[in-house]
Order: C-alpha cells, then sequence, then structure tokens
C-alpha cells in the first residue's frame, strides 16, 4: 500500500499545483467574484423564465416563451432526468468558474500525455502550454463556456483511445465511454465534431502503421471495443442528443422550404449553413504567424497602446483632450487582418512552438504523422473563404461540416497537437535513442527556421507588409499614418520578444546537450518560460478587471422604467424592445418579459426568417399576430413603454383559412394580411379540403386565455358556430399537443410560425401541453447505458484484481 501511495505521490502533488495555478491566474474568484462574460449575460437573460420556473415548481420546463416568440430550451441549459455523466461532470469542475475549465485544461492533457508514457514532470509542463494557450483562455473571457468545457474533455478521450490501442484494453474502453461521455455533456457539438476529424486522422495514422507491422487483428479489436465505447457514451447523453437532433432540423442550422430572399432575389439553396455564413470568420494567410508572434497583426480589434503611441499623439494634435485621446489610445484598432472582428491572436507560444519544430527533427513514426497531419489538417480548413476549393470541399462532400460557423474555431485541434509534439521532442532530447550529433543538428535546424522567421520579418517588415486593415475605411489618413506606425511598432515589439524566447529556448537545449544543465533543470526553465511566455499575453485580454461582484453577474439586468411599468401588466404577451439598450443587449428584455428577440447561435429557422421579412422592418400585421402588446421605445435617451392596442390578443377566430402553395407564397401573403380575420397556411393536412375555406364569423364568438405557464396552456372557447382558431404562439410540431375538452386533436401551423385548429361549436376547454417525447425516451436509454456503464466498470475492477492476485 505504501509503494503504491508513493507512485500516486507526483501525481497527487501535481493535481495540487493544478488547482493552486487555475485559483493563481482567476484569484479574484477567492474574493467570492465572478468574471463577467458577455455572451453568459445574453444566456442568463434567455434562461431566466425557465429557471424561475423550476424555482417556483421544482419542474423543468423544456420550452421558454421569453425569447424569439418561444423556443425548446434544449440548448438553454435544459436538465434531464437520469443524466448521471452531467453528475460527473458536475463533481470534476469543483473550482469556482472559470477555474474549474482552466483546471479541466491541465488535468485532461496531463492525463494523455501520461497515456503516451510520458513522465509526470514532462506531462505537467505539457499541461501548462495547452491550458494557457491564449485562445483557451480568451474564450473563458468572452463566455464562450461551452466551447472551453468541450475543449477540455479532448485530451481525455485521446488518452481513451490511445490506452485501447495500447492494448490497454479495459483502462482503454472504460476511460474512452466516460471521456467522450464528458465530452457530449459539454453541448458544444461543433467542438466534438472537430475532435472527431482529429480522431479519424490518428486512425488513419494507426492503421497504417497497423499493416506495416502486420498487426491489423488487434487494431480491428481496437476500433471495435473503441465503437461500443462511443455507442455508450452517445447512450449516456441520449436525451440531450435525441432532442438536439429533433431541434436542429427546425432550426437555422437545418434546411430551408424559401428559395427566396427578403430583397426577392433567390436563396442559396442548402441544406445547413449558408457559406458566406459558416465562412464569415475565415483565418488570413499571414495571420497564421499570429500562433508564433502574438502581434504579429497588431492583436485585436482594441488595444490599449498609452499614451507613448502615436495615435494618441496625433489625437492630441488634431485638438483633442489629453483624456479623450487616451480613451482612444486604450481601444485603438491594431488588427489589421481581414476578419471583422478578433478578440485576441490565437497565440499558441513562442517556445512551445520553438519545440514542436524541434520535435519535426527528432520525433519519428505514426505519433508524429498523426499530430502533424491534425495540425495541417486544422490550419488549412482555418482559412475558410481564403482557401475556398478546400473549404467547399468539406461543405459540400464532408457530412454535417455545414452545420457549424465560425472555421477559424477548428485551430483548437493544432492547439492540441503542438504541445504534444513540442512535449515529445523534449522525451526524444532526454532519451539516448539518438546521438547527441544528431540533436544538436535537429538543434541547429529548429534555430535557423525559427530565429530566421523572426530576422526575415524583423528586416524586410516594410517590404512584405503595408500594415494596413480592410476595416481601416473612414479613418483620416493623419490619423491612419499613426495607427499604421503603432502596428508596426508592435509587430516589431513582439517578433523581438519571440525571438529572445527562441534563443532562451534554444540555449537551454544546447547547454544541456553540452552536459551543463540537468534534465530536471532543463524542465525547470522551459516551465519558468513557457509561464512568462504565454501568461504575460493571457493577462492583456483576461485579467483581474474582468471580474465584478458576484451580484453583477447573477443579475446583470436592471429593470428601465419601461420594465417596471409592463411587468405591472400580468397578462401573456410579447414585447418588443426597440431601444438602444435593447438592442445593445438583445437577452435583456426576455430577463424581465416575453420578448421577440434574444441571443442565440441556433433560433428556430421559420421565425428567424419572420424577422429577417418582417419583424426587423415593423410589419405591424405580423407584430399584432405575435399578441406584441408592449414596445419600448426611446425618444432622446428618455426609455418608455407604448401600447398596442391593436394586437390580436392571445387566440382569436378567423373567418377565412387559405391554402398556400408553398413557404415563398406564404410568408410574402404576411406582407399585408389581415391577420384578424384571415389565416394561410401550407400544411398538407388541409390538402383535402378547398383552397379557401369559410368560417362562419360571430360577434358573440369568444376564446380566452385562462392559465399559462411556459409549457401550458389553457383556453375557454365559446362559439356558437364551428370556427378555427389561431392561437399567438409558437407552432412546434415535436412536443406541443392540443386537447379539446381533454381530448387530443389535431392542431396545425398557421401565418407562417404560428399555431391554429378547428374548434367545434360550443362551450370547449382548449389545452396545449409540452410533452416532447424525445425527453422521455432518451431518458430511458440514459438509465440504461449507465447500468450497462456500472456493470462493466465492476467487472473491469473484478477482473484487474483476479489478474494481480493471479
Amino acid at each position: 500500500m505504501s509503494f503504491s501511495f508513493k507512485r500516486f505521490l507526483p501525481h497527487l502533488l501535481v493535481l495540487i499545483g493544478f488547482v493552486v495555478l487555475s485559483l493563481a491566474y482567476f484569484s479574484p474568484v477567492l474574493q467570492g467574484k465572478k468574471i463577467f462574460q458577455s455572451d453568459i449575460m445574453h444566456y442568463i437573460g434567455m434562461a431566466q423564465q425557465q429557471k424561475e420556473f423550476a424555482k417556483a415548481t421544482g419542474e423543468e420546463t423544456y420550452w421558454t416563451n421569453s425569447a424569439f416568440g418561444g423556443m425548446p430550451t434544449y440548448q438553454l441549459g435544459a436538465k434531464y432526468p437520469h443524466n448521471y455523466i452531467k453528475k460527473l461532470d458536475l463533481t470534476l469542475r469543483f473550482l469556482p468558474r472559470p477555474a474549474d475549465y482552466l483546471f479541466l485544461y491541465f488535468i485532461g492533457f496531463y492525463i494523455l500525455l501520461l497515456s503516451l508514457k510520458v513522465d509526470f514532470k514532462l506531462a505537467a509542463l505539457g499541461a501548462l502550454a495547452f491550458g494557457f494557450s491564449t485562445y483557451l483562455i480568451i474564450i473563458l473571457g468572452v463566455g464562450h463556456n461551452s466551447k472551453a468545457h468541450a475543449i477540455a474533455y479532448m485530451p481525455l478521450v485521446l488518452s481513451g483511445i490511445i490506452l485501447t490501442f495500447r492494448k490497454k484494453y479495459i483502462v482503454g474502453f472504460l476511460l474512452t465511454t466516460v471521456a467522450l461521455g464528458l465530452e457530449i455533456v459539454a453541448n458544444h457539438f461543433q467542438m466534438t465534431y472537430y475532435l472527431l476529424l482529429l480522431v479519424i486522422v490518428l486512425g488513419i495514422a494507426y492503421l497504417i502503421d497497423a499493416y506495416r507491422k502486420k498487426v491489423l487483428p488487434h487494431f480491428f479489436k481496437s476500433v471495435g471495443l473503441l465503437t461500443v465505447a462511443a455507442i455508450l457514451a452517445v447512450g449516456l447523453n441520449a436525451t440531450n442528443i435525441m432532442a438536439t437532433q429533433e431541434y436542429v432540423k427546425e432550426s437555422t442550422r437545418g434546411k430551408s422550404e424559401l428559395t427566396i430572399n427578403p430583397d426577392g432575389l433567390p436563396k442559396e439553396v442548402s441544406t445547413g449553413l449558408s457559406k458566406d455564413y459558416i465562412t464569415e470568420y475565415s483565418y488570413g494567410f499571414a495571420e497564421t504567424f499570429n500562433l508564433y508572434i502574438p502581434k504579429f497583426m497588431g492583436g485585436g480589434n482594441s488595444e490599449d497602446i498609452g499614451k507613448d503611441s502615436e495615435t494618441y499623439k496625433t489625437y492630441v494634435n488634431m485638438g483633442a483632450s489629453p483624456i479623450e485621446a487616451l480613451e482612444v489610445s486604450k481601444n485603438a484598432p491594431m488588427y489589421w487582418g481581414d476578419q471583422s472582428i478578433v478578440e485576441a491572436p490565437a497565440y499558441v507560444g513562442a517556445v512551445i512552438i520553438f519545440l514542436f519544430v524541434l520535435g519535426l527533427f527528432l520525433v519519428k513514426g505514426r505519433l508524429k504523422w498523426w499530430l502533424v497531419g491534425g495540425t495541417i489538417l486544422s490550419l488549412l480548413l482555418s482559412y475558410g473563404k481564403n482557401l475556398g476549393f478546400l473549404t467547399d470541399l468539406f461543405i459540400d462532400y464532408v457530412p454535417l461540416y455545414n452545420k457549424f460557423r465560425a472555421v477559424t474555431s477548428i485551430q483548437v485541434i493544432l492547439e492540441l497537437c503542438i504541445p504534444i509534439l513540442g512535449i515529445f521532442a523534449l522525451v526524444r532530447l532526454f532519451n539516448d535513442f539518438q546521438k547527441d550529433e544528431e540533436k544538436l543538428k535537429a538543434l541547429r535546424n529548429t534555430v535557423i527556421i525559427t530565429a530566421g522567421l523572426c530576422l526575415v520579418f524583423l528586416l524586410f517588415k516594410s517590404t512584405l507588409f503595408d500594415f494596413r486593415s480592410p476595416n481601416d475605411q473612414g479613418i483620416p489618413e493623419p490619423l491612419l499614418d499613426a495607427i499604421i506606425k503603432d502596428r508596426k511598432a508592435l509587430f516589431t515589439t513582439d517578433t523581438i520578444r519571440t525571438l529572445i524566447l527562441v534563443l532562451l529556448s534554444a540555449g537551454t537545449v544546447y547547454f544541456f546537450l553540452k552536459k551543463k544543465l540537468s534534465e530536471t533543470l532543463v524542465v525547470v526553465v522551459f516551465a519558468a518560460l513557457i509561464l512568462f511566455d504565454l501568461v504575460s499575453i493571457d493577462k492583456q485580454y483576461v485579467n483581474n478587471d474582468k471580474f465584478v461582484s458576484a451580484l453583477q453577474v447573477d443579475k446583470p439586468y436592471q429593470p428601465t422604467s419601461a420594465d417596471k411599468e409592463i411587468l405591472k401588466d400580468d397578462g401573456h404577451f410579447r414585447v418588443l424592445d426597440m431601444s438602444s439598450e435593447g438592442q445593445r443587449k438583445p437577452g435583456r428584455a426576455a430577463y424581465f418579459h416575453n420578448s421577440l428577440f434574444g441571443y442565440h447561435a441556433a433560433k428556430l429557422g421559420r421565425y428567424n426568417e419572420l424577422m429577417e421579412f418582417h419583424i426587423y422592418n415593423n410589419n405591424m400585421n405580423v407584430l399584432n399576430m405575435l399578441n406584441t402588446k408592449y414596445i419600448i421605445a426611446e425618444d432622446q435617451g428618455r426609455i418608455f413603454p407604448y401600447t398596442n392596442t391593436d394586437a390580436n390578443g392571445n387566440a382569436w377566430f378567423v373567418s377565412k383559412l387559405k391554402q398556400l402553395s408553398n413557404a415563398n407564397t406564404e410568408i410574402k401573403a404576411l406582407d399585408s394580411l389581415d391577420t384578424k380575420s384571415v389565416a394561410v397556411t401550407t400544411m398538407s393536412e388541409f390538402s383535402s379540403k378547398p383552397e379557401t375555406v369559410l368560417y362562419e364569423a360571430d360577434s358573440t364568438a369568444l376564446i380566452q386565455l385562462k392559465e399559462f405557464k411556459p409549457n401550458y396552456l389553457k383556453y375557454e372557447s365559446n362559439n356558437p358556430n364551428d370556427g378555427f382558431a389561431v392561437f399567438s404562439e409558437i407552432y412546434y410540431g415535436n412536443g406541443w399537443n392540443a386537447y379539446i375538452d381533454g381530448e387530443l386533436k389535431q392542431h396545425i401551423r398557421v401565418n407562417y410560425v404560428l399555431r391554429g385548429m378547428e374548434v367545434p361549436k360550443g362551450n370547449h376547454t382548449i389545452e396545449f401541453k409540452f410533452e416532447p417525447e424525445v425527453v422521455e425516451t432518451g431518458s430511458t436509454i440514459a438509465l440504461a447505458s449507465s447500468a450497462v456503464l456500472g456493470i462493466f466498470l465492476l467487472l473491469g475492477i473484478f477482473y484487474t484484481f483476479k489478474k494481480k492476485d493471479n
């Protein structure tokens, strides 16, 4: 027992070190503060209604009315029964946010390197290089938590796969199942998809190696085990996956029925996102060097360059006060690449890239090739529209690739691969497989490439680059000249910085090869270099200034006088926030009201089209049918609620139902449709009826909403004639059921997004209940998968102990 503890002690110390580092970097969490993340602020607004409902009832609602007229909560943090893998995830994230994600970065990468049989000291070093990679810190600063969450579990998934290929079948299978289950829990399918691409590259490398070594049976046995692990991991997350798959078909990620744009021109037909949307953020070729030199292209769109900058001096010379000039110089447009918005450079680190290049010369075999292959694939795909032929190939022919936008995000793969190969450069440096002469030659070639590149940039920067950006349009020429000088200054400073770090790294390796430094001291020196290199850049973008009181994060919105006035009305209606504050913070109105707007990457597709065609153009017919009772307006800085007395209400009887031929005619019909008396539909359920169905209108006919919850609505109907009722609720066929006097009845989609149904004459109770079968089915599968995993885990423990006894 003491021997086992002695073996485990170094890992325990490393774990404690990771905890300390995570808390040290985000030290304000120790004071009870929280990091302010813009995306999370929007999410809090979107999710407020479902949280309040859960708090009041103890139940989970899978539908919210608070944003975009109404939508499922599947992508808004919905909690599902029997989601035990989520409970494990919450246990692992025991540190306060965002220190929890940084800890996961560290521990996942550490386990990955251990699975590759790397010494714990070098594994810890690699974890620092990965965890502090600038992009991984930046996404925590802006609130891309689910993305960070998914990235953090990537190394753990690779660990299980590699252990399986190393014939550690039981441990590999169990670790892959749990790790992939955790990866899927993060609920960022784009990152999981990119991980799959890397796994395919890894699999190809292992297949070729197995063929050469004539061990194909072992390869296919491993693949079989990993396939079972993947199926089980999917089963653990069955509810979320099934709900997302169901929802995505109805979202902006699914296929649209429209073939025209709002301006009437033909629309690009696609089963996913449009190519322009997918490639909106595409990495420029020259931006590649941002990975190596942090402010090679100026950094971000808003950089603090201080009083000594040319920009500050020019503003003062142009008549600005020192305070005004300083304010501008704190948010100077230093980025000069092609992308419209860049928060910060995706800096991997000069030191780790130096080691990566060294690894290209020292590391041999399948490890090198899947890491290099993953790096190259990641980089090429991140170019997006700048490498159109490859991007178009993937969009058109690679399954699911067209479901994801922001192609630059795929660089997370190279940010994972580069540190691994960099650490293996040190592994090879420390072993005796190669002669010192070969290692010195590799060092020389590495210095020529890395330091030489810096020298070329320093000597020929004015020849190679003009430091101008497409975003510079409109900037006065004297000011633009100053900005360009500051961009050159940043370029020069950071290139020299990288050169110094390269020379220090090279000197450390050289003195080791000359027996002047021990292995332990080399690790210590590189730890210091990597921490200085990465943390000093990270802190420029994500630092203590990002933290605010917990109250500001938990309750980011305060009601305005307009909100307070609207909240006096306890009815069920929608609100359109047209104020400047509402436009800047699209999740704000959803925090207090049932809003027409919101903030989400995957809205319901039909509703998004309705916004583009009509809501953005303030089509009052459409606003009325959505029961927009209040419009928050602004006049000379004064915010006030405008009461729309023409809103149609919660439900109404129409005298005419028109059946139209296609989605194009239906959405265009809303331009001038009298929604109070006429409804239109394209649903085939009415195909057997006349093109126009007339209903006898009666002035005494009434339908009133008596009870409402996010997932339940109850109406009372009174009509002397058979009628057709339209409800100002968003149609979603995968869960909403309609009942008349307790009996399930058919309802259809009308007016492009609303619900409608025939109601017989007389007095009736009409109920809408959100009863998604996918949640019940998925929860049953998740429970069964958890039970199977538990059995496998017990069998694995039993077999392991039995093998040790033997």
